[in-house]
């Protein structure tokens, strides 16, 4: 009985969508020449959708009678009518769909911000469509990790990897797989296979992408090793080449030394000639000490990314949200001792001390309020970061908030060259997101970290605090709590 009246009352809100006198809202969707728009209810939508209720609380109805009218030009007007029927109606109907179809759909669906409706898209992917997935691994991965909101597709994922690393490796596409797939790949803890088929691969990559190539490295000129050293050379690092054979080493790598460092091949003949090698761990040892900051910067703060300038500037920004928050002439003033700056900060997490994984920072910081993250570009003298006031949780919930914040310091040497970007009015409900496959989530777009990747895509806040969505390498992260007066 229960049954018969629930889908009673999903037809009788299907009915009220095809009507087409008591709408009070219209929905531009799409973007020209292939624009639609539907007619709504925005009771339905505010209570349905938490992406609705924040656009409706900004886009109220005038008091002259005007109806309410919103664009949506991101969404395709064919899943946006899904995705509607699934709002009014609760239910969805995906066998008539292939698995890229569905792929828009979710993407549609996350734009959203409808998590109850991804969930069954994904399952329904996992279930149905995963002879797909193993074929497209390299696009599914991508995407699940590009979208904190995927997190069953993302464990989906490595559930494969840690299964059979031999296959998907073998799956994977030389001349598709993007540089961040393949990277995540290499670095990630349950992608167990030898490192010596992990340099092969990353070859095959290099000269399939530039068929011009010779394929013995005999024939190569020094311009042709320069351009497989291009394309190859930011793969190069999370190669451990120590974990080779002497053999392998000699017959695999030794051929194409000239897209090597000096540095590094220097040491990598030391290691294989000497019969006192030195060991793995010493040579990890000594990667964790790049990015520490010059003995001559001025680093009172318990800190190997920011000095105390940084720190300064963002008690400002912290503070500006605050009812008579003070200006910076006056925080000088009273934070004149730089002892109290460095007391304000209290060091949770370090990444090269604890562990770049997103389990070591839910485990360090989940329940701690007040945090900062500081991350170090890798390659570069860029530093982003970003504030967040509520707790850090687990359970893949959105953390709502008014004054959180995200920058960047294009040069860590020139506080002035920066960016602040404040959570934007209409997003506060989802100002952070508590992934367990990621580590500091603002929004799942704004500012990512997942492992040593981090992402920043404009979604909720103010400014795009980098000038490309790519995703970038992370040499250092920091998580500090921020104590309160």
């Amino acid at each position: 009985m229960v049954n018969d009246i629930l889908q009673k009352l999903s037809q009788n809100l299907l009915e009220i969508l095809d009507d087409d006198e008591y709408y009070d809202i219209t929905i531009e969707v799409g973007d020209d020449p292939h624009v639609k728009i539907f007619k709504a209810h925005m009771a339905i939508l505010y209570f349905r959708s938490y992406y609705f209720r924040r656009v409706l609380s900004a886009y109220k109805k005038k008091n002259d009678g005007t109806l309410t009218h919103i664009k949506l030009p991101k969404i395709l007007p064919e899943t946006f009518q899904i995705i509607l029927r699934y709002i009014y109606g609760g239910v969805v109907s995906l066998d008539e769909y292939d698995a890229p179809y569905i792929i828009k759909i979710l993407v549609s669906a996350s734009e959203l911000n409808l998590q109850e409706f991804i969930n069954i898209l994904q399952s329904f992917l996992i279930e149905n469509k995963s002879e797909w997935i193993e074929l497209n691994f390299s696009d599914v991965y991508e995407l699940s990790f590009e979208n904190s909101s995927f997190s069953d597709l993302q464990k989906y994922c490595n559930d494969l990897i840690s299964n059979d690393p031999d296959k998907i490796f073998r799956s994977l596409n030389y001349s598709a797989t993007s540089e961040k797939v393949l990277i995540s790949l290499i670095q990630s803890e349950k992608f167990q296979i030898k490192e010596i088929q992990v340099w092969e691969f990353i070859l095959k990559c290099g000269l399939t992408r530039n068929p011009e190539l010779p394929s013995d490295p005999k024939m190569f000129s020094d311009d042709d090793f320069n351009t497989l050293k291009n394309r190859i050379q930011q793969y190069v690092p999370f190669i451990n080449f120590y974990n080779l054979t002497s053999e392998e080493f000699l017959n695999k790598v030794y051929p194409y030394k000239k897209i090597l460092s000096e540095e590094l091949f220097d040491k990598l003949i030391f290691h294989f000639m000497n019969p006192n090698k030195q060991s793995k761990q010493s040579e990890q040892s000594e990667e964790t000490s790049i990015g520490k900051p010059e003995e001559t910067k001025e680093t009172n703060i318990d800190s190997n990314i920011i000095t105390l300038k940084h720190a300064e500037l963002i008690l400002k920004w912290i503070d500006e949200n605050n009812p008579g928050y003070l200006p910076l002439a006056l925080t000088r003033w009273i934070y004149k001792d730089t002892t109290d700056i460095k007391e304000k900060f209290k060091l949770l997490l370090r990444g090269t001390r604890d562990g770049f994984t997103p389990e070591k920072f839910h485990e360090i910081c989940d329940n701690q309020s007040h945090t900062l993250t500081i991350i170090k570009v890798q390659d570069s003298n860029e530093i982003l970061g970003g504030y967040n006031p509520v707790a850090w949780k687990s359970d893949n919930s959105y953390g709502a908030t008014k004054d959180s914040f995200i920058f960047s310091f294009k040069d860590n040497n020139n506080i002035e060259n920066h960016i602040l970007s404040r959570v934007k009015f209409e997003f506060e409900l989802t100002a952070t997101y508590n992934s367990v496959e990621n580590g500091s989530s603002f929004s799942g777009s704004d500012l990512n970290l997942r492992d040593k990747i981090g992402s920043c895509s404009q979604r909720s806040y103010e400014n795009k605090i980098r000038e490309t969505a790519d995703n970038f390498l992370v040499e250092e992260y920091e998580v500090f709590q921020i104590k309160r007066n």
